[in-house]
C-alpha cells in the first residue's frame, strides 16, 4: 500500500478547496441569476433545504426549491447588488465539507450552511440549512 507524501496531501487538500469553492460560487451565481441549471450543477438531486418558519423546521426538496426559483424574478433581473461571500470552509475528510456563506435576495439576507459530499461526479451540496433576515 502506497502512502501519500505530505506535499501530495497538501496539494490534494488545495485542489479540493478550489473545487469546493467553484461549486459554492456556481450555487451563488445560480441563486443571483435565478438559474436552476447552475443550481442543479451545485446541488445533488437528493439534496434538501432546511429552515425555521414560525418555530417549525421546514424541509424543502431540491425540485420544490427549483420551482420557487423559476417562479420569482432573480436578484440580477431586478438590478440588485450582489451580497455573496464565502465565510468559511471546513473540510473534515476527503469526501465531506461544511461551508458557511452569506448571500441575499433583497430584501431577504441569508446565512447558509452547506454540507457537501464528494461524489463520483465531484463535490455537490447535499443539504442546506439557512437563516433568513428581512431588512
Amino acid at each position: 500500500m502506497a502512502t501519500a507524501t505530505a506535499r501530495q496531501i497538501r496539494t490534494d487538500a488545495a485542489d479540493d478547496t478550489a473545487e469546493i469553492e467553484a461549486v459554492v460560487w456556481t450555487y451563488l451565481d445560480g441563486l443571483y441569476e435565478g438559474d436552476t441549471e447552475k443550481l442543479g450543477a451545485a446541488f445533488h438531486p437528493v439534496s434538501h433545504l432546511y429552515g425555521v418558519e414560525n418555530g417549525e423546521v421546514s424541509d424543502m426538496p431540491r425540485d420544490v426549491w427549483f420551482e420557487r426559483v423559476r417562479s420569482r424574478p432573480s436578484a440580477k433581473s431586478q438590478g440588485h447588488q450582489r451580497h455573496d461571500r464565502i465565510v468559511s470552509i471546513d473540510q473534515s475528510g476527503p469526501a465531506s465539507a461544511f461551508v458557511k456563506v452569506e448571500c441575499a435576495l433583497p430584501p431577504r439576507f441569508f446565512v447558509d450552511y452547506l454540507t457537501l459530499l464528494k461524489t463520483k461526479e465531484g463535490w455537490r451540496v447535499v443539504a442546506k440549512a439557512y437563516k433568513v433576515e428581512t431588512r
